[in-house]
């Protein structure tokens, strides 16, 4: 009797935790990074834009060593350019050197945003299934091969998304995660301004969450959601004061960047002035580029962009920016699924995927920069991306829904395989051999 007095009922038993598929994660991580950095010296000539921001790092690196250098670029901010430069004062002016940068940033991309995942949903297949998707989506790959802005934007925004969903499922840990959080989001917009609707999401997050909560000392309270122990106006200092620092320390090297008897406009203007010329040569009209686009032809996947096809290196090699054709469309209802099935079950992960991608998207529907092109769709591809591997797990409990869940990852993996020459540079045959892939007018 006293044994049976003594046992757990099982009503009392709490369901197991899965475990942290870490390994899992790194291994996936792990064969990225080997197959983007294979060959990431090909084409071992500057392309694409490339050509504007490799001269800005040039510029960098001779103003810190001659102290003379152009600002060059000057529409975007500086600290991506930082990153590219050191890349080149380590390893070179040569195509490893250009590279290297932006291959450390999709691989940190890769395993921070399966991190952020995890974190905040703790579902193991969900968040494999989103690395094999994220890694065969196509852009992760193409921009962690080419010296451009982007994905180190991209890195840095993962690497908060990871740090701020820890530090909810981790409250004990809140506060140097939130810190964390808050220096990632200060670099993000640092590397380029794309990333402002999502820098701005953990602090609104933050704010809804404590306000719905319908606490009398909103400022003050450190109970409640997303992380307990931390007050609102801590959260502020770490969401909303840290990343406006950091990113303003980015500009310091800007006052070094002057020519011949002309000051650095930064030094000249001020931080504020450059500002107001950054925003100017942001919303300017520009020359019409054959391959600009508009947000609907990148939810549809109909409109892509040569970064390169030309006889470089001993043979014809092409690189087409497209995303993957399977898991573009099917990601479309997996959105509208988790939008749906979030709201009903208050389900953090998939109202994040759902919201996270109309955030980064919607950016482009009013944002005044008249000539948009592709790239611009890798941040909402990313949270698409997540909104399917979390609609495969779902789909694991159906009847006869196993076969799709695993399926739907292997055929991604199958797609990117097949489009991997065009990816990667790989030699072709040159003329009209880039048809075998450009199934669509948009494409070509």
């Amino acid at each position: 009797m006293a044994e049976a007095h003594l046992s757990p009922s099982p009503a009392a038993t709490p369901p197991p935790r899965p475990r942290d598929p870490l390994l899992w994660v790194a291994a996936i991580t792990g064969v990225f990074a080997l197959l983007a950095g294979w060959r990431l010296g090909t084409p071992s000539i500057e392309y694409f834009d490339e050509v504007h921001y490799l001269p800005a790092a040039r510029d960098m690196l001779a103003a810190f060593e001659t102290g003379t250098g152009a600002y060059r670029n000057r529409e975007h901010p500086l600290f991506a350019k930082e990153l590219i430069a050191i890349g080149m004062w380590v390893f070179g002016d040569n195509p490893l050197g250009w590279r290297i940068v932006p291959w450390l940033a999709g691989v940190l991309a890769l395993f921070a945003s399966m991190r952020a995942l995890w974190h905040v949903s703790h579902d193991r297949f969900a968040t494999l299934a989103f690395g094999v998707l994220a890694a065969s989506g196509f852009a992760l790959f193409i921009h962690a091969r080419i010296a451009m802005l982007d994905i180190v934007m991209i890195a840095a925004l993962t690497l908060a998304a990871w740090q701020f969903a820890a530090a909810a499922a981790r409250p004990e840990q809140g506060r140097w995660r939130l810190a964390l959080t808050g220096i990632a989001l200060g670099l993000a917009l640092g590397s380029k301004w794309n990333a402002i609707p999502l820098a701005m999401a953990p602090g609104l997050t933050f704010f809804f969450a404590r306000l719905a909560a319908g606490r009398r000392r909103l400022f003050l309270s450190r109970r409640g959601a997303p992380v307990p122990g931390i007050r609102l106006v801590e959260a502020f200092v770490w969401l909303g004061i840290l990343p406006l620092l950091v990113y303003a320390a980015t500009f310091i090297p800007g006052y070094w960047l002057a020519e011949p008897f002309h000051p650095s406009p930064l030094a000249e203007k001020g931080l504020i002035g450059l500002h107001e010329e950054i925003f100017a040569l942001q919303s300017q009209l520009m020359t019409p580029h054959r391959y600009m686009s508009q947000w609907p032809q990148w939810v549809l996947n109909t409109r892509g962009i040569w970064y390169l096809y030309e006889e470089v290196d001993g043979a014809w090699r092409g690189v087409l920016l497209i995303g993957n054709p399977l898991t573009m469309l099917l990601g479309l209802p997996a959105l509208v699924w988790c939008l749906v099935a979030g709201a009903l079950r208050r389900d953090p992960a998939r109202l994040a995927a759902s919201l996270g991608y109309a955030a980064s998207l919607g950016l482009w529907l009013i944002a005044p920069k008249p000539i948009q092109f592709y790239y611009h769709y890798s941040a909402p591809s990313l949270f698409l991306l997540a909104a399917l591997a979390l609609a495969c797990s779902d789909m694991r409990r159906l009847p006869y829904g196993t076969w799709p869940a695993w399926g739907i990852p292997a055929a991604s993996v199958a797609v990117f395989a097949f489009y991997f020459p065009i990816l990667a540079a790989l030699p072709l045959s040159g003329g009209d051999d880039y048809l075998i892939w450009a199934w669509l007018k948009g494409w070509r």
